[in-house]
């Protein structure tokens, strides 16, 4: 069954997605990110500027099959279109429609109010369905 986590409290979902993807990277994970097209956009010039003297490897589900096999990170807004089915990150608003079928799934969750309505909704519809839901609350202070 797909372990899901929620990240939540981010004060800036696009940076901490940055620093999940990097670390994810480095301990030599494949992730799938999806949300909408601007929010993946957002995402995807965040991912080549964040940090200078680092690069997060990824590309956009569009590209060539020689580039999705040697990405370890790639953004889509239709996780069907996953070359494998280790990690998805969700920045989007919607549960991702083929979500199970990755060992592990990732809601990051920021602190506007619509952001975490809708969250709880993704939770509900998580919880209703038998999965356990691990919490990360990135609030300083905060203790996991």
């Amino acid at each position: 069954m797909t372990e899901v986590a929620f990240h939540f409290n981010a004060p800036d979902k696009v940076a901490y997605a940055c620093r999940l993807l990097r670390k994810a990277v480095g301990s030599g994970a494949k992730v799938v990110v999806t949300a909408g097209p601007d929010e993946l956009q957002v995402l995807d010039v965040a991912l080549w500027t964040f940090s200078p003297l680092e690069f997060v490897p990824h590309c956009r589900a569009s590209a060539n099959a020689a580039m999705l096999a040697a990405s370890p990170v790639m953004l889509t807004d239709a996780v069907s279109a996953a070359p494998h089915q280790q990690v998805l990150v969700n920045l989007g608003e919607r549960v991702p429609d083929g979500f199970e079928r990755f060992e592990r799934l990732i809601e990051i969750v920021g602190m506007q109010d619509d952001d975490r309505l809708q969250a709880r909704a993704r939770w509900k519809h998580y919880a209703d369905r038998g999965y356990a839901i691990t919490r990360h609350d990135l609030a300083p202070g905060s203790q996991n």
